[in-house]
């Protein structure tokens, strides 16, 4: 495998749908398809097998469904990033999985070129989320109290930092390695940061600092 490829995990209870990413992925050579699964059970299994770099994941399935496969993965600490690649464009699921710790949130019904992008931008380490989900995520934040800036959340100046990077999409290690600091450092400053912004995942951190800071 070269370097610059990154591997995908394909699951999706949909044969015709998994061919036509399977096709789509085809077409990009930093891309390699290396599996698919039908159901939650069997692309969890697939996963810990590959430990692929990018795990693309349906939200409503039968049986195990997106959400309930989404932390079991996170819980097994493998370290694919997961993407929820998904019809459902409802507050209460796009805020499921992010919450669960989805690494991005995109729709089935994306320009074929536009998903392939954001895969590309979620294999270098981004976080990906469908442009008209932003404002969606942002209004939900604002349904739920948080300190109105860093300074009413005492944020330290690395936590600060920290939080521009993640607000950049970055990942824990992307920013290690910007920061200069081990990915267990950054891991326990995004927990600190997290809980002093009353926020329950990066992904909320992110879309809070760049839609204004509760502004």
């Amino acid at each position: 495998m070269k370097d610059n490829t990154h591997t995908l995990l394909l699951i999706d209870d949909h044969p015709l749908f998994r061919k036509g990413v399977a096709d789509l992925i085809a077409m990009d050579s930093s891309l390699t398809l290396v599996g698919e699964a039908a159901s939650g059970e069997e692309g969890y299994t697939k996963a810990v097998q590959l430990q692929p770099d990018l795990i693309l994941l349906d939200l409503n399935m039968k049986g195990m469904d997106g959400i309930e496969t989404l932390k079991a993965l996170k819980e097994a600490d493998i370290d694919s990033r997961v993407i929820m690649l998904t019809v459902s464009d409802h507050e209460e699921n796009v805020v499921a999985a992010l919450r669960a710790g989805a690494d991005g949130y995109l729709l089935k019904d994306m320009e074929p070129e536009e998903i392939l992008d954001r895969l590309r931008q979620a294999a270098g380490g981004r976080l990906v989320i469908s442009d008209n989900l932003t404002e969606l995520l942002a209004r939900a934040l604002c349904e739920e109290p948080h300190p109105r800036d860093e300074d009413a959340a005492g944020l330290t100046d690395r936590e600060r930092q920290i939080l521009e990077l993640v607000a950049q999409g970055l990942s824990n290690k992307h920013i290690a390695r910007e920061l200069n600091i081990t990915e267990g450092t950054v891991k326990v400053h995004v927990k600190h940061l997290l809980k002093k912004l009353n926020l329950r995942s990066r992904v909320e951190a992110a879309v809070w600092a760049v839609t204004g800071r509760g502004r």
